[in-house]
């Protein structure tokens, strides 16, 4: 979680500042040509394809970092991911072209098929029924560092525009150097000679699985994740400009807009998640958090005033706070528990595909169709997914609380 929540801080220190940094280049130079030439030139659609670029680096990656982790282990893919985004800082802090801020997204995306690779941590420590709730903890300590990356960005861009980028690198540096030393390995068949570790099917026959049986559970719950996560990755990869466009909100400001987000994500997460969960159980609350999800979206276009907004936003969170780790958690409880990190992988291709997907639609949506279409789309997104998630509840195992060992009774002779 410390591991988690230093790289969110990294990343969310250069993320919101990406389309302000963008703009500049739009009109210039050969990638901006070609994208102008698609009819993509406007600066909604080369945000948004920026923003896809990661995704598509990473659900390249994903499945191959969690077949990796299967059979070598957790900790070494981690530390190759982080090295990655190191690199992808340093790229960013001295762009001085679109190509350029396209490569560090690349860069970036290739190590960030991991992020299935934490989750697989996670769930590897965990027994199946508290998965959602370690990994709602985990979630809640990858959105402080939401909530406080963009500050220190923001803060950052006083001492020039390759500071915040400089500053990430510099952060992830330390991070790896941590998790080198205290991260322990979680997969307990890494390392294992090869006739003593159970056969992990190729990340190709694990994704043709997916789409070849959509009514299976555990395919249902990857649909579920990458339509949601779609429709959420979409909006808010345009949500800068609509907040700059209406209220006004630049560079200077944004970070306390992220700060928001992160604030409530993390507090639904640390401390409502969990007695939700006991509660409701992992089905039953992620369809409530794909409801709020959906009226939060639906509900920013029609604020025009910072109440309104205020009050649109928090269901975001509150909506992905219960939706994702619910729904991660029960695809760790219906796959092998020997292939989870290769399942952890390709529940990060299809969102990383509705990662691409999403915010390319955003962004022509934004420039040509008006700037509330995408909001709208993305909301109808997440409530189509319920359909998706129905009767669940089936194909999980039941809970089954094991009663306190009772003292041995004395021997007497």
């Amino acid at each position: 979680m410390v591991t988690a929540f230093m790289d969110m801080v990294g990343l969310l220190m250069v993320l919101p500042l990406l389309p302000f940094y963008a703009i500049r280049f739009v009109g210039h130079g050969p990638l901006w040509k070609v994208l102008n030439a698609l009819g993509m030139g406007g600066e909604g659609a080369v945000i948004a394809i920026l923003v896809s670029s990661f995704a598509i680096a990473q659900l390249v990656s994903a499945p191959m970092w969690g077949r990796v982790s299967d059979k070598f282990g957790r900790r070494p893919a981690l530390l190759v991911g982080l090295m990655a985004s190191v690199i992808a800082y340093v790229v960013f802090a001295f762009a001085n072209s679109l190509e350029l801020l396209f490569l560090s997204r690349l860069i970036q995306g290739a190590g960030g098929g991991t992020v299935g690779v934490i989750q697989a941590y996670v769930a590897d420590a965990t027994k199946p029924k508290d998965r959602a709730k370690a990994l709602g903890w985990l979630s809640a300590a990858t959105n402080a560092g939401v909530a406080l990356g963009p500050v220190i960005g923001s803060f950052a861009t006083h001492l020039g525009t390759a500071a915040p980028g400089l500053l990430a690198a510099a952060l992830t540096l330390v991070n790896m150097a941590f998790a080198f030393r205290y991260l322990t390995e979680s997969n307990e068949h890494a390392g294992a000679a090869k006739a003593d570790r159970p056969v992990v099917r190729r990340s190709r026959t694990a994704l043709l699985r997916v789409t070849t049986h959509p009514r299976e559970p555990a395919s249902r719950l990857i649909f579920v994740y990458a339509i949601g996560m779609g429709a959420f990755q979409g909006t808010m990869a345009i949500l800068a400009l609509f907040l700059l466009d209406r209220f006004g909100i630049n560079e200077k400001s944004i970070g306390w807009v992220f700060l928001y987000i992160g604030t409530l994500s993390v507090v639904t997460r640390a401390l409502l998640l969990g007695p939700a969960v006991d509660r409701y159980r992992e089905p039953t609350l992620s369809r409530y958090g794909i409801v709020l999800l959906a009226l939060g979206l639906a509900a920013i276009p029609l604020s025009y005033n910072y109440v309104v907004l205020a009050m649109a936003v928090a269901l975001i969170p509150l909506g992905t706070a219960f939706t994702f780790p619910c729904v991660t958690g029960m695809l760790s409880q219906v796959i092998p528990n020997h292939e989870r990190g290769l399942y952890m992988g390709v529940q990060q291709t299809f969102g990383g595909i509705a990662r691409v997907i999403g915010p390319i639609w955003a962004g022509f949506a934004f420039d040509y169709l008006g700037h509330s279409v995408p909001f709208y789309t993305g909301a109808a997104l997440a409530l189509f997914t319920l359909t998706l998630s129905a009767r669940m509840e089936q194909h999980l195992p039941a809970h089954i609380e094991t009663a306190p060992v009772a003292a041995p009774k004395p021997v007497i002779p």
